[in-house]
This record gives structure tokens, sequence and C-alpha cells, in this order.
């Protein structure tokens, strides 16, 4: 694995680069790229930051200038808070085309499912990718702004749970006091991530949550959004963001998901845990992936089959 210092240097080097993160991005994805972006315009560095998917109404604070689809022809691409190239979504083929053409590939992750895809990797397991683009921005030489400050607080906020989860530790405050210096605004983000919402959104999140389904001795807690739901509501897939969360505040529960009906008889599922069970391994049975307390993936059948198949993955996980 490179070190953080190796792909400052590889960086440093590029007149320009396209940023890629993951399909559906989270506040870490997007922080990640709009930090690293920001970074590398102070360095003179030409960028872009691309994602094949609609930004989530919550994060156009943060993002006013991602694209769908890269008009740039860089030197580079560089890869964060993705764990493999296929979470790049519809970008796969382009990202994979341009390794291909000899296009610099560099890979900055968090995730313990991270395949290492790049040319150049860095994988820090840590609460959240922000705090590994933040040690690549001080490698840079790039001084803490505003901007970069409140890109990276917003992810460091999300993926740590609001600081809630276990995986923080020292390294976390550190990097949040660092940026928190820079001038990020917690009170603001955490706002606008997760007290902001629409009324459509508020009663459809109650709809959901009233039809939660117990399982495994109520150790784990299932929610199913339906295509029909969003439609009622008028509200996009980002709107289930945040629904997984609920399960885990009731005091039996071990793992909580929720089901999103993606298109007929497809579904994406996105997991957490308590801690006692692995939700990555469990993941990673119906070949998706993430961290040890949230992963995801993507299920194909019937509700009933679904949910029937996730039952038994995580009984043989729960270790009894």
């Amino acid at each position: 694995m490179s070190t953080i210092e190796e792909i400052a240097n590889v960086i440093k080097n590029l007149k320009s680069a396209v940023i890629f993160t993951h399909t559906r991005p989270d506040g870490d994805a997007i922080g990640s790229a709009m930090a690293l972006s920001r970074a590398l315009s102070l360095c003179n560095i030409k960028n872009q930051v691309v994602d094949d998917s609609v930004i989530p109404e919550k994060f156009a604070f943060l993002c006013p200038d991602i694209r769908r689809f890269p008009t740039l022809d860089a030197e580079g691409y560089l890869c964060v808070d993705a764990s493999d190239e296929n979470r790049l979504g519809e970008l796969t083929s382009t990202f994979r085309k341009g390794a291909k053409k000899g296009k610099i590939t560099v890979n900055i992750d968090h995730h313990v499912s991270n395949t290492r895809f790049c040319k150049y990797n860095y994988v820090r397991e840590s609460a959240s990718n922000s705090e590994n683009i933040l040690e690549l921005i001080v490698a840079l030489g790039v001084p803490l702004d505003r901007q970069i400050s409140q890109f990276l607080m917003a992810g460091i906020v999300t993926d740590s749970g609001g600081f809630s989860h276990n995986d923080v530790g020292g390294d976390t405050f550190r990097a949040a006091a660092l940026v928190s210096d820079g001038g990020a605004d917690v009170c603001e983000i955490a706002y606008q991530l997760f007290r902001k919402q629409s009324k459509a959104r508020a009663t459809m999140y109650a709809e959901v949550i009233s039809h939660l389904r117990y399982l495994l001795e109520d150790r784990l807690a299932v929610a199913l959004v339906t295509q029909e739901m969003l439609a009622r509501y008028g509200l996009g897939q980002d709107a289930t963001e945040g629904i997984v969360d609920f399960g885990l505040t009731v005091d039996s529960v071990e793992v909580s998901v929720c089901l999103m009906e993606a298109k007929k008889g497809q579904y994406k599922a996105s997991f957490r845990s308590k801690g006692k069970v692995n939700v990555n391994e469990v993941a990673g049975v119906f070949g998706g992936g993430g961290h040890v307390l949230a992963s995801g993936c993507v299920f194909f059948g019937e509700p009933e089959e679904v949910v029937d198949r996730l039952r038994y993955a995580v009984l043989q996980h729960l270790g009894e």
C-alpha cells in the first residue's frame, strides 16, 4: 500500500484530475470529494468531481458543482470513499477505460472491504474517509480554509454518526478539532444533514417505521420502502437515508436493515449493527460490503423471499 506522502507527491505532479466517489453518495463521500477538489484547485490542478447519481437535496449546500459524467480529459482519476470500482455505478466503465489508457489512478478509502483497485492505494480504517482526506490535504501542504473544513466536518459527522459509533476514537476527534479550528460550522452541518426534512419525508418516515418488522426474537429489524411509497409522497430514493438507523434504537435489536425497492424485483439493502454482528460479512454473502457496523448490498427477488434470505444470513452471524 502507498503512503499518504507518496500519494501526495503523485497528485502534486498532476496537471488535471477527475475525482470519483461512490454511487448514491452520503455525506462522507461528498465531503471527501469536495474537500479534495478544493485542495486541488488551491494547488492549481484543474479538476472535476463526478458521481453517477442525483445528489440528495440535503447535500445541496455542500456540492453545487458535481457532474454526472466527466468532461475533462484528465491525467489522473482519483477515487474517494469507494471500496471497489463497481461502487462507482454507471461510471465504472469510464474509470476502467481511463485506467486502461494509462491514466494515473489513486484510491483513498476507509472501508475494510476495499479491493485496492488503483495503482496507488491508501486504505486506512477510520470512522470516516474524510479523516484520510484531511491527512492527504495536510501532506499536500494546503491550508485548511473554511470551505475545506466545512466539507470535511460534514463527512466526519455523517460517517461517525455524530461521533456516536464505536469506531470513533482520538483520531476522529483530533480531525474534527482541526477542521473546527479551520472554520467548520458543526451546528449548521448537523441541522442540514440530520434534522432538516420536508413534511412529506417526515410522513413517509412515520409510515415506514410503523410497519417495521422484528425477526429473530427481536434481534433483527427490517424496514421496507417501496416505489409506491416514494411515488405517493413525491420523494426520491435519497429520502430513505437514515431510516436504517432507527432500528438500532430498539434495545433488543442487534442488526437493522432498510430495504429500498429500486425497481420491481430489486432491493438495495442498508445494514447497521450494534457490534455483535459483522454486517460487512453479512452483506458479503450477497456480493456487497462496507464496514463491520455499516454495509450494503443488492437483493433480487420478491419481498418475502428477500426478507427470508436476509433473516437466515443474519442468524448465521449472530454467533449463538
